[in-house]
Formats: structure tokens, C-alpha cells, sequence
């Protein structure tokens, strides 16, 4: 508990490695608790928020990384099986048809934006593929729309504890609200 308690506003090279390593870690976890925990250790070990803003751009862009050759195959395989072929057109003629209700295709910039900040960056590129966005621009929208939900995530996580002195609670109070 004295973990998150003392902050040490000056930290050695190998404990601020140390730290951002811990940090980084935190934030490439899939689920929402990564974000509050991340930004409580690093506050609590003093690390300054550009630095815990880039961290968090860093686990974005290993996550592009990793999941773009996923989504690729992925791609590649549904036109392969038939079944999955069949399937893929039925729903992208139930969407044609749902959009044209509101007139377009609605996937401009700020939606795929939006799609990443509601959800999460993979299905924000995945919508940005399926728009025809290639590598670059598909997960510089992706990552726009989570750098966003990183910061009101962070500012709530950091805002909340300033008036919580537990400081599990904020981390606790995410993964509740995940879990209901």
C-alpha cells in the first residue's frame, strides 16, 4: 500500500526506466483498468504527463503493430470460405442499406475518430479498413480517437483522486463500471 502512497519526485535513470516499463506494461492490458493504474503509478512515482502521454501513444502504436497483421488475415480469409464470403456481403448490403437512410456512408474522418474513442482502436481501424483507409491514415484515426479517451480517462482517474485519498479506488471504480 506504501506503493502508491510515497512519490519520489527525483528518480534515478534505472528507476525511471524501471517505472515507464511498469507504466507501459499497464497500459498495453485490453481492458480499462490499464489506463487509471497506469496514470496512478506514474503520478505516484513522479513521472510528468508528457511522459505518460507518450507511454500511452507508444502502447497505440505496439498495438497497430501487432493487430494490423491479425486484421490482415482476417481480411484475407473472409473472402476465402465461402460461407464467411456469403456472410461478409450479406452484412455489408444490410449496412448499404441502413446508411442510405441518413446519406452517405458516415466513415469520414471524425466518425472513425469517434468509432475509436467509443469503442476502441481495433474496431476503429477495422471501420477504417472496411471505409478504405490504408495502414497509415486507418490508425492515425484509430489512435487519435484513443488518444482522446486516454485523456478525459486520465484527467477523471487523476481529477477523482484528488478528492479520493484511496487511491485504489479510482482503478476500482473503472473496473466496476466495466464489469456492470
Amino acid at each position: 500500500m506504501s506503493f502508491f502512497l510515497h512519490s519520489s519526485p527525483i528518480l534515478g535513470s534505472g528507476q525511471s526506466t524501471s517505472v515507464m516499463l511498469s507504466v507501459l506494461k499497464l497500459f498495453i492490458i485490453p481492458v480499462g483498468g490499464g489506463i487509471p493504474a497506469g496514470v496512478l503509478l506514474a503520478n505516484a512515482k513522479g513521472l510528468a504527463w508528457p511522459t505518460i502521454t507518450a507511454l500511452y501513444l507508444v502502447s497505440d502504436i505496439l498495438l497497430a503493430l501487432v493487430f494490423e497483421p491479425i486484421l490482415r488475415i482476417l481480411a484475407s480469409v473472409m473472402g476465402r470460405v465461402p460461407f464467411l464470403a456469403r456472410f461478409s456481403a450479406a452484412l455489408k448490403g444490410a449496412t448499404a442499406r441502413s446508411v442510405a437512410h441518413f446519406g452517405g456512408t458516415g466513415a469520414g474522418p471524425l466518425s472513425l475518430v469517434m468509432i475509436s474513442f467509443g469503442v476502441d482502436p481495433m474496431t476503429g481501424r477495422a471501420t477504417a479498413l472496411a471505409a478504405g483507409h490504408g495502414f497509415l491514415i486507418g490508425w492515425a484515426f484509430a489512435i487519435v480517437g484513443d488518444m482522446l479517451y486516454f485523456g478525459v480517462i486520465a484527467l477523471t482517474t487523476l481529477h477523482l483522486n484528488s478528492y479520493i485519498r484511496d487511491h485504489y479506488c479510482p482503478v476500482n471504480f473503472d473496473c466496476t463500471a466495466i464489469t456492470a
